[in-house]
């Protein structure tokens, strides 16, 4: 007799993404400049695939699949948990986590202690996982120190990838939310399957529901954690959760939330799409001293060419976590509207201003 429905559903979707990462450490060279092959006997070599875990059900059923398909492909599995701070007896929580993830086999395993809401944690990290423009409030807070204390975790211990349990749901209310906030595209498009640096984070469940990961901890007996911050109305996301997206479905029928998970999908296929595009258009628009010609740039698509300006404006050191789009569609006003208008003043003391029909944009 085979697993449970529910357990051979989040088994299969870990299975896919470590044949992923097992394809690529073969492909990559190393310091050698050769390509390493699989080396099941030197432990050491072995590419390392940790877990972030919070002891909720989605990470718990995530860290089972991990415990139970890394040794079949000849990986090593650890996990990582990472206490906040911000409830009494966080620190028991974390300690309890470690404990059951060395339960399912997982090493190596350890918990992680960082300090929510220090703005240099945020300036330093936070625009490296933002989809579009700045949050601020504790939920963002929160987020910007679990990734940077993940970041610090895999490079300690050499991990490949770290694979995160967000859902099929959480696509959904990512979508919902960057509607919501009036961003574009690629804020649409929700969380990737694969991001961060070198493609360092892995989302296996993104096709999965919220449901079948409870069920696989309940069919495998694993005790799981509710964080009263998941229920709680003072967080945005808590309230499209319990409220926004069950009124949706209660007007418009099931199936809204494979709906908006689907649209993420087709917004990041045309987000990529007009981003490749910017990019070779970009040298197009450029005049011999790098400058960006005005009648070049007018004469792109409006998506097109925002995606260029953005680009030019981080390039000149403009934070890309604090560019909002109204930001950029000042900067568009001095190509489609110029009326002799001043500079505009951008974040990261970054100035753009229109001069000879070429557009500078430099720090100042």
């Amino acid at each position: 007799m085979g697993p449970h429905p529910a357990v051979a559903a989040i088994r299969l979707a870990v299975r896919r993404v470590l044949h992923d990462i097992l394809d690529e450490h073969s492909r990559t060279p190393d310091e050698t400049g050769r390509t390493p092959g699989p080396a099941p006997h030197d432990r050491a070599q072995t590419p390392l695939v940790l877990v972030a875990c919070s002891g909720g059900a989605d990470s718990m059923a995530l860290a089972s699949a991990l415990a139970f398909e890394a040794p079949r492909l000849g990986l090593r599995a650890g996990g990582v948990t990472v206490d906040h701070g911000l409830q009494a007896g966080s620190d028991l929580r974390a300690a309890e986590v470690t404990l059951r993830l060395r339960e399912l086999g997982l090493a190596p395993v350890e918990s992680v202690a960082v300090s929510v809401g220090r703005e240099s944690d945020r300036a330093a990290h936070g625009a490296s996982y933002a989809g579009g423009g700045r949050r601020v409030g504790p939920e963002a807070a929160a987020r910007d120190a679990r990734y940077a204390a993940l970041d610090a975790a895999a490079e300690r211990h050499g991990a490949a990838a770290v694979l995160l349990g967000h859902t099929r749901d959480d696509q959904a209310e990512t979508v919902l939310l960057g509607l919501a906030r009036g961003s574009g595209i690629r804020s649409l498009s929700g969380m990737a399957a694969v991001s961060g640096a070198a493609g360092r984070y892995r989302r296996p469940f993104l096709r999965l529901d919220r449901q079948t990961a409870r069920k696989a901890c309940m069919a495998q007996s694993l005790p799981v954690w509710d964080d009263p911050h998941n229920t709680d109305p003072a967080y945005t996301r808590s309230r499209l959760r319990h409220e926004g997206l069950p009124a949706l479905e209660k007007a418009l029928g099931k199936g809204v939330v494979e709906a908006l998970a689907r649209t993420a999908q087709l917004s990041r296929d045309d987000a990529d799409a007009l981003d490749a595009w910017a990019g070779r258009a970009e040298a197009g628009v450029r005049d011999a001293d790098g400058r960006l010609e005005c009648a070049g740039l007018y004469a792109l698509p409006p998506a097109v060419r925002r995606r260029v300006l953005r680009r030019a404006v981080i390039d000149a050191g403009a934070p890309a976590g604090s560019l909002f789009a109204r930001h950029i569609e000042e900067v568009d006003r001095l190509i489609t509207g110029w009326r002799g208008q001043g500079a505009i003043n951008l974040p990261g003391r970054v100035v753009a201003r229109r001069q000879g029909g070429r557009l500078v944009i430099r720090q100042g």
